[in-house]
């Protein structure tokens, strides 16, 4: 197995933004020798990201998972993605198979389970239901993947927003801790940082790094050897190239702006993140 120059740890080109030049993009970032995780946010597109892993004999990863936006019926906003062809979406709803989601977390190029996790914004923002029942809802379908994960053996994709307290409260009470994994787009303060390094989970940033500076104490102080790096592509693409689609490729400036601000050398940090994730999901 040849040894790559970076991974994107949570990208989605299993998403209908790529539906044209998926394959593209993939090559793309390949012949570059950065390496992806595709990221499942329900049943369609962790199936899609299990097929795209399938047709790369190296350097293609899914991660399969049911986001909980998609547990109730939401609103995402243009405005909020706000990049070039990224259109704004209703959630489709979707409950979760856990049996359906085995089959394709057994798949050996499957690394992960998710992105799963608690999800506060769009329901304060555009939800009708009532919030206590989506707290729970969310909440049992989190500990179902939980679940899945500790069968299977795979550590879990988080997603969180505007839900810390919450999710940490449950990854206590589940011993996620046994299982691991990375929150994924971590935009908390060091003082949650420090509750999710304590628990064994890792952190990824995004592209926000490069163009806000609400995460320099963070990076500043959290461990190099707890510190992942994705896009989240397509969306919040970062500097230079701000406004357009994002991709997997773009994720070098993710990891060049974590150096800058570590101050530390390029080539040791891209070193540090690609074993961190290779630990991690086991490639």
């Amino acid at each position: 197995m040849s040894i790559p120059k970076l991974i994107d740890i949570h990208t989605h080109v299993n998403f209908n933004a790529f539906k044209d030049d998926g394959d593209e993009v993939v090559k793309r970032t390949l012949e570059n020798n950065i390496w992806m995780i595709l990221v499942g946010s329900q049943i369609d597109t962790s199936r899609r990201a299990v097929e795209y892993a399938e047709k790369y004999p190296e350097g293609v990863y899914a991660a399969v998972g049911l986001h909980p936006i998609h547990l109730t019926e939401a609103y995402v906003d243009a405005k909020e993605i706000s990049e070039e062809g990224v259109l704004g979406f209703k959630t489709r709803v979707e409950s979760f198979s856990y049996e359906v989601y085995k089959e394709l977390a057994q798949h050996l190029k499957t690394v992960a389970i998710g992105e799963c996790g608690l999800d506060y914004y769009r329901t304060t923002e555009h939800g009708t239901h009532n919030m206590e029942q989506i707290k729970k809802l969310q909440a049992d379908t989190f500990r179902q993947q939980i679940a899945l994960a500790r069968e299977v053996k795979k550590p879990l994709m988080i997603h969180c927003r505007n839900a810390y307290e919450d999710l940490i409260q449950i990854l206590k009470e589940e011993h996620a801790q046994e299982i691991g994994g990375d929150i994924h787009f971590f935009a908390g303060s060091w003082d949650v940082a420090k509750q999710f390094l304590d628990l064994g989970f890792y952190l990824s940033f995004t592209g926000v790094v490069t163009f806000a500076r609400d995460y320099d104490e963070v990076l500043k102080n959290v461990p190099m050897d707890r510190v992942m790096i994705e896009t989240d592509a397509p969306y919040v693409t970062p500097v230079p190239h701000r406004g357009k689609r994002n991709e997997p490729l773009y994720v070098e400036y993710v990891a060049q702006k974590i150096a800058e601000i570590k101050n530390l050398p390029e080539t040791e940090v891209f070193e540090q993140l690609v074993g961190n994730t290779r630990k991690l999901f086991r490639l």
